[in-house]
């Protein structure tokens, strides 16, 4: 982000009509008519898989001066490392050039075919950390879980009303140079077709809170439907007000949400009653900070917001 307890597995949200057939007596045939298709439920991410991605980010960063920074050799490499998976489950991605504070910069997209191409769900993370250190709560935790939702689309054979379409963002740590460029570069067209933009920026803070975007009442709704099946209670993200990739989209009157596990606000009392953790402490007191490594994440908080993006983007994307 700009500077200015196992969870339980979540059962299917739709459950399968059953045809009936009615038998007429002296009929010499009878013909049932098929069962109403049930809606696809979200897949759960595995942690294992997230934590996985992370690890790698890590040997990424340790490898190339502590970093992944924009315009750094360690930000190409995990571009690298997440379009080289992305292609190989079968999406079609894209990279975007731009330059910021004197330096080449670059957005993955990745599309999955299928879907109403004039009705596109994104979802995004930035892939960029600050200099100071690996960046692997802000944000490869956003865009380790993004990718394994990603992967889970392929993994399934998901087939989805909407057209999906997933990003990984550049430059974010510089004022959303990377996100900006992508939705100041789309026509008035493809700007409309985008119907809503998720947005998934420190997902696994160490201290942290659970906190839903309330921009947009759909989304909002999406995402704390699934925190009440868990028994967690929400609060509105505030935090992050104009301080992540959904600004763009949100300037540009696209709708906008996503989740968020806190960064350098302190914990209240309330807050630490409610969800656990330490109160006077900040949720991720490593924010841009040289131990921002991956010794630094909540892997409960990890794992729900995983399957809250999974669940978003299957439940909008229906």
């Amino acid at each position: 982000m700009t500077h200015s307890v196992r969870p339980r597995r979540r059962a299917a949200t739709a459950l399968a009509a059953t045809a009936a057939v009615l038998l007429v007596a002296g009929a010499t045939t009878g013909a049932a008519s098929p069962a109403p298709r049930a809606a696809a439920a979200a897949p759960d991410i595995a942690l294992a898989d997230v934590k996985a991605d992370l690890a790698q980010l890590q040997s990424i960063a340790t490898a190339n001066g502590g970093n992944r920074a924009h315009g750094r050799a360690g930000y190409q490499a995990s571009l690298t490392y997440v379009q080289n998976k992305l292609n190989a489950a079968g999406f079609t991605t894209s990279v975007q050039q731009f330059t910021a504070s004197g330096r080449t910069g670059y957005n993955l997209v990745a599309d999955w075919p299928g879907g109403d191409t004039s009705r596109v769900l994104m979802a995004g993370a930035h892939l960029d950390s600050v200099t100071a250190g690996p960046g692997i709560n802000d944000n490869g935790s956003g865009s380790a879980a993004l990718l394994q939702v990603a992967l889970a689309v392929s993994r399934t054979g998901y087939q989805p009303a909407k057209h999906l379409r997933f990003a990984w963002w550049g430059a974010e740590e510089l004022g959303m140079v990377g996100s900006r460029n992508y939705v100041s570069g789309l026509s008035s067209a493809n700007r409309a077709k985008i119907k809503g933009y998720l947005n998934f920026d420190m997902i696994g803070s160490p201290n942290p809170g659970y906190f839903v975007y309330d921009d947009d009442p759909t989304i909002e709704k999406t995402f704390k439907d699934y925190y009440a099946g868990l028994g967690v209670a929400t609060e509105p993200e505030t935090e992050g007000d104009g301080r992540s990739d959904h600004s763009p989209f949100k300037n540009a009157g696209i709708p906008v949400g996503g989740v968020f596990s806190g960064a350098d606000y302190i914990k209240s009392s309330a807050q630490a009653a409610k969800w656990g953790g330490t109160a006077g402490l900040a949720f991720d007191r490593c924010y841009h900070s040289s131990c921002d490594t991956s010794a630094n994440i909540n892997d409960t908080a990890l794992n729900r917001n995983a399957d809250a993006m999974a669940y978003a983007v299957w439940t909008l994307s229906a």
